[in-house]
């Protein structure tokens, strides 16, 4: 029998220092890892996805949510933008933001400085880092606090996307985090 396992993992000591940062991490599910059709199968991974970016610490902002352009792809277009946050796309190829999107940048270090601009400081909170793969590796490995949301699924999959592995000297697994459900959690079988 497979489960899903949540795991938080912390870099620092909170984050008391500048804007918090989330990192929402998904291995890849059956031949494609696109995050929709993972979360279409598991809709209490989704709602919990959704509670997670969607609900800001500070009343009247939004959080961010930064994506790659694959990611931002792999949404179904209905559900583009992801409602009620701030949708940032990466891309060195694109020129303009796509149809939907908030704000592009070309890498994730120049995504970071758009959200210094002040009318966007303005209006954002957390910051949620949701793929893909190089983004993920990138943002772990930058400076600063970063919290990890991590999703166990204990059943192999053949898959084309992977997540950089968890550097134990670098995160700390935390037994319990506020709205993060405890244990292991099944759904549909997995």
């Amino acid at each position: 029998m497979s489960s899903n396992c949540w795991n938080y993992w912390d870099k620092g000591q909170g984050c008391s220092e500048g804007r918090p940062f989330g990192n929402v991490l998904h291995p890849g599910d059956e031949r494609h890892s696109q995050l929709f059709v993972y979360f279409e199968r598991r809709s209490n991974e989704f709602k919990h996805f959704q509670k997670m970016t969607m609900t800001p610490t500070v009343e009247g902002k939004k959080n961010v949510v930064i994506m790659g352009r694959k990611t931002w792809f792999s949404i179904p277009e209905q559900n583009r933008p992801l409602k009620n946050r701030i949708n940032v796309v990466l891309s060195r190829e694109l020129k303009t933001a796509p149809e939907g999107a908030h704000y592009l940048a070309p890498d994730f270090s120049s995504a970071l400085r758009l959200l210094e601009n002040p009318e966007l400081e303005a209006q954002a909170d957390q910051v949620w880092i949701i793929g893909g793969s190089s983004l993920y590796k990138e943002a772990m490995e930058s400076s600063g606090r970063r919290r990890l949301f991590v999703t166990r699924i204990l059943k192999q999959f053949d898959c084309d996307t992977f997540i950089p592995d968890i550097d134990p000297d670098k995160f700390k697994l935390l037994p319990e985090f506020p709205g993060v459900p405890a244990g292991l959690q099944e759904e549909k079988g997995l």
